[in-house]
């Protein structure tokens, strides 16, 4: 089974192609599927490839549920139990209020669907607070904590502290949205290396686990979520790619058309079936008050609507049933599927507009869609399924983990991004939703301004990517604004949901003074430039506003300046260069300068520089040419002085400043606030745990303290006067945790718990060595039995008993066997002192004197056992009378032929090596 498991674990590296760089100095890193029911956190560590992180119920998804009660916040399932008594305290489903201002319909469809909630505008930047009693938290406040404690999963799960992280989250999601989160995580102490849209992950996730099958032709696929809060389906292509810069070929996944409706989503189904279960309940008049306006009995409902729901995506039928709904009365009616789809029938008549609209926007029909594969919890719901398959008119693809794919391909992309690991390439192309353009005043050739559109991502356009605009008519200081654009493609309800159209305002300084600093007759002006960018988060910025101009610059080279020493070098390395290196040379020059024609547009020539560049046989020249002798000195004059007319462009950068007109950032003012305030919160919870902790350590050291002394084996090693007083301090400590003591801070809960195990040390410490000190004599018996087989046979690994193996002195076998048997006598005469004396008695053979008798004893067999490791046979002079005569017979025979020998030098043979037959004899008889 354990061979098993490392295969298994082999394989998961090489499919998943995760590899830790640094080994284990290499940094976990995290992903997080913020959803807006539930929260799935995905990890990657050195020595493990992908993994979910598991939460304190060792369950691998947790509520996305906040709740403050009495002092404490409690996360996940625990804050679910708190919102079905106090649904005013447990906050939940407020991912999308994030960028959001007080007076977007988001804002009101949520106020509808949970009017419980006390939700206020912030008075500084006319956002979405959570008022719990004389607190308030904004959204990006909530979702902070939600994360921090996705990191304490992380943390515990990796076993090393985690600082970045990719974040799920959905494509609709525009500026506001994403610069929200981006705070938020800040607020978590997270670092964002990308924020992910949901359907890329997914992709990438099905992607990664099915290389081997993308090829060079495209495939297309359709990924269809519904989760609890939205629908979307993205139209995505696989394909290999060879990159142009690095020649390597790589799977790459596009995004081609994408189609989504904020508002259809399994929660909206559970809010209905809440609805019609309250409304049956008021129709039993079981009681007089409205059920509607008690605000824990219409969470019971939520929370039943909830179950049935679910449970009615496997059956046709089933009872909804609360114990105590309202004014004690109990709830029970039977709910059919066929009851549950005609409350939610037009919602399932939007399910297929979200496939259809991703499909217009990529411009490709089902025809050419290999697989359309769900994810997300609604898509379980039977209906949807029946509905997309008359849609599609083929099977839907049900083989994605509809819970985790998204956190573990964000997680993939977590561990690309990070710089501990090393991953099979994955490239990701994502696609803009919310097309952006740039709108600017200009005079016109009447003379009147008139506005000016550019679009800079057009719909469906790839990120990441830059931008470049060009503004050649401005001479003086000018503001432009970026808005968003072209949303024919969105439906005339999903407009309002995205607040303000107008993203920033872009206002250029010291225009005029730029102008007139660089720009001169031998100056060709390019324009005013402004960069912009799109990063992979699909956030967008400005990068920077410059002039760009370009001038003539002309150089002189003069031959004469050139050292006879480089004359000889460019000589010598023509020479030694071959054909094709100076073809590739060539090529080379003529690339960049083809560059350099595609770059920049030259200026055209004024009359210095025709005269300059003008030969002799060129016609209609002004240029004067002065007499020349002959033509060798005009060839030499030439070759002296050559004149080359250059084209550099230059860059300045002009002043710009940025005022954002969507909903205000966090200021760093704003920021710290925040930072305190969730600071603050971790701290109280620290020392909530703290407390609780010390509490628990004294009440069981009381409880055991007592337990123990009744023991035969804990009482015999103590004094009478010491169980008196062990007892009496167990006593007293006991009444006063139930009396005085129950509302005591930590600190006095560890000092009382230092008294008592001062008082408890001396018995304990008896008790262990009484415990112990057989298993330490039996360690110790096991060691002399060892150290005397030894030392039998090092005696026959000396000079005396052997000439050949002399490995050891005498001394040496003479010090260790008086070790061994001055450790026997110690042993003897201590065992035989200890056993004169009483248990509760000051313990004379103590287990920390055995271990040091041991560690002395270990210490002199070691050397020896090293001395016999190192030890080589020494070179020997073997003389046969055999050898002899062959000797003699040589020397004979090399007289005869008059050659001399030197017949005074020794024969030397080859050292003996100690063959593996002896070597296993030695080891056997060692």
């Amino acid at each position: 089974m354990q061979q098993l498991h490392w295969k298994l674990c082999a394989i998961a590296c090489v499919l998943l192609g995760i590899f830790c760089a640094n080994g284990a100095n290499g940094a976990a890193v995290m992903s997080v599927d913020l959803g807006c029911e539930w929260m799935k956190v995905a990890v990657v560590s050195p020595g493990v490839p992908m993994e979910i992180a598991l939460n304190k119920e060792s369950k691998r998804k947790t509520a996305s549920m906040l709740a403050f009660r009495d002092g404490l916040r409690i996360f996940g399932e625990d804050a679910q139990s708190i919102g079905v008594r106090f649904p005013q305290n447990s906050y939940g489903y407020f991912l999308d209020l994030l960028g959001k201002s007080i007076d977007n319909p988001v804002v009101e469809l949520y106020k509808k669907r949970f009017p419980y909630y006390k939700i206020e505008s912030d008075p500084k930047r006319n956002t979405v607070v959570f008022r719990i009693g004389e607190d308030v938290y904004s959204v990006e406040e909530l979702v902070a904590q939600l994360l921090q404690k996705a990191k304490q999963f992380a943390e515990e799960t990796a076993e090393q502290k985690i600082t970045e992280c990719v974040i799920v989250t959905p494509g609709y999601f525009g500026q506001a949205e994403r610069a929200a989160l981006i705070s938020a995580a800040s607020l978590a102490n997270l670092k964002v290396l990308q924020l992910i849209n949901d359907y890329t992950a997914v992709g990438l996730n099905y992607g990664v686990f099915r290389k081997n099958q993308i090829n060079e032709t495209a495939q297309y696929y359709v990924f269809y979520d519904m989760g609890a809060y939205k629908t979307s389906a993205a139209v995505v292509s696989f394909q290999m790619v060879k990159d142009k810069a690095t020649r390597e070929t790589n799977p790459v996944i596009s995004v081609l058309g994408v189609g989504y409706d904020r508002t259809l989503g399994g929660l909206e189904m559970q809010l209905r079936l809440r609805d019609y279960l309250a409304r049956e309940f008021n129709k039993m008049k079981k009681t007089k008050t409205d059920v509607f306006t008690n605000p824990r009995a219409l969470a019971k409902l939520f929370k039943e609507a909830g179950r049935v729901k679910n449970v009615l995506s496997a059956n046709v039928d089933h009872y909804a049933q609360i114990e105590s709904l309202l004014d004690d009365q109990d709830f029970k009616m039977q709910v059919t599927r066929e009851q549950f789809e005609s409350l939610c029938g037009d919602l399932f008549d939007r399910v297929p507009s979200v496939i259809n609209r991703a499909l217009a926007a990529s411009g490709l029909s089902m025809d050419v869609v290999t697989q359309v594969i769900l994810f997300g919890g609604g898509t379980r719901v039977p209906k949807v399924q029946e509905i997309l398959r008359k849609t599609i008119k083929q099977d839907l693809g049900k083989n994605l983990n509809s819970d985790e794919a998204a956190a573990m391909g964000a997680v993939y992309r977590a561990a690309d991004l990070a710089t501990g690991f090393r991953v099979q390439k994955f490239v990701t192309k994502d696609a803009v939703l919310l097309p952006i353009q740039v709108v600017f005043e200009r005079e016109g050739d009447s003379g009147n301004m008139r506005q000016v559109k550019r679009t800079l991502f057009g719909p469906m356009n790839p990120y990441p990517q830059k931008k470049v605009i060009t503004f050649n008519k401005h001479t003086s200081d000018f503001t432009f604004d970026v808005n968003y654009a072209e949303l024919d493609h969105l439906t005339k309800e999903e407009i309002p949901f995205l607040g303000s159209l107008n993203l920033s305002r872009v206002a250029l300084s010291q225009v005029q003074e730029t102008l007139k600093d660089h720009l001169n007759d031998n100056v060709e002006s390019k324009g005013i430039k402004a960069h912009f960018a799109m990063d992979d988060s699909g956030i967008f910025g400005l990068s920077g506003v410059e002039l760009v101009y370009e001038k003539a610059v002309i150089e002189t080279a003069e031959d004469d300046e050139e050292s006879p020493f480089s004359k000889l070098g460019s000589t010598i390395s023509k020479l030694f260069s071959s054909d094709k290196n100076a073809k590739e040379g060539e090529k080379e020059e003529k690339s960049e300068d083809a560059q350099k024609e595609e770059e920049s547009t030259p200026e055209p020539p004024t009359e210095d520089t025709k005269a300059t560049n003008t030969t002799e046989d060129a016609p209609g020249t002004n240029e004067t040419v002065p007499e020349k002798p002959d033509a060798k000195d005009e060839n030499v004059q030439a070759q002296n002085k050559t004149e080359k007319p250059k084209i550099v462009t230059v860059k300045q950068p002009i002043p710009s400043e940025v005022t954002q007109l969507f909903t205000k950032p966090l200021t760093e003012e704003l920021y710290q606030e925040s930072k305190k305030k969730i600071d603050a919160l971790d701290e109280q919870e620290r020392q909530i745990m703290r407390r609780e902790t010390a509490l628990n350590a004294l009440e069981s050291f009381v409880i055991e303290a007592a337990q123990r002394l009744d023991q035969e084996e804990y009482s015999s090693c103590a004094l009478p006067e010491e169980i008196e007083v062990i007892q009496k301090s167990c006593a007293e400590t006991s009444d006063w945790l139930y009396e005085d003591g129950s509302s005591a801070d930590a600190i006095t809960y560890e000092d009382k718990l230092k008294e008592l195990k001062k008082q408890t040390n001396d018995v304990y410490a008896r008790h262990w060595e009484h415990s112990e000190r057989p298993e330490a004599l039996k360690a110790l018996e096991g060691m002399l039995e060892g150290s005397e087989k030894f030392l039998k046979s090092a005696k026959n690994l000396t000079k005396d008993t052997n000439e050949e193996k002399d490995v050891f002195t005498t001394v040496e076998i003479e010090t260790l066997e008086k070790a061994i048997r001055e450790t026997t006598q110690w042993r003897d005469q201590e065992i035989k002192e200890q056993d004169k004396l009483k248990r509760n008695e000051p313990v004379r053979l103590t287990v920390k004197s055995i271990m040091e008798k041991m560690s002395l004893l270990d210490r002199e067999v070691k050397y020896l056992v090293n001395k016999l490791k190192i030890w080589k046979p020494k070179l020997k002079e073997k003389k046969s009378k055999a050898n002899e005569t062959e000797k003699k017979e040589e020397e004979a025979a090399a007289v005869e032929e008059e050659e001399v020998k030197d017949e005074d030098g020794p024969q030397i043979e080859e050292p003996e090596v100690p063959t593996d037959t002896d070597k296993a004899e030695t080891h056997s008889e060692l």
